[in-house]
């Protein structure tokens, strides 16, 4: 495990285990993939970011669960489901949607779709665009 991702979750060290099965199964299921921890998250990248892990407060802190992580990802259309706390169209057909995972089993097909309908929508952004 890289020293920085362990510093990252220093005052999460309970999500760890979720960012550590997000991160096997993304790098399991989609091919040259950068890891960039900065601050506030943790970025993975092909031509563009794609994806992200943070703590974002997509909900009231009484609604969210002692240990979470929030997957954020990027697609071309607002995906629509109960899951998805939060969307935001920041640019005309670029939607973001972050998701709030707080237990293993929501590290599944469906998280996992939308995390590689993603990269491949970032892979086929063109620069400045």
């Amino acid at each position: 495990m890289n020293q920085d991702i362990l510093y990252f979750f220093n005052t999460h060290p309970g999500a760890l285990p979720l960012y550590e099965l997000f991160e096997q199964r993304l790098l399991s299921e989609i091919e040259n993939v950068n890891i960039k921890v900065q601050k506030t998250q943790i970025s993975f990248s092909n031509k563009h970011n794609f994806a992200f892990v943070s703590f974002l407060p997509v909900r009231k802190a009484k609604e969210c669960p002692k240990d979470y992580i929030v997957i954020t990802f990027g697609l071309g259309y607002r995906a629509e489901s109960p899951r998805i706390d939060v969307a935001s169209e920041p640019y005309p057909n670029r939607w973001t949607h972050h998701v709030l995972i707080s237990d293993p089993e929501e590290i599944d097909e469906e998280l996992m779709g939308w995390v590689k309908e993603a990269a491949a929508f970032s892979a086929s952004k063109r620069r400045g665009k």
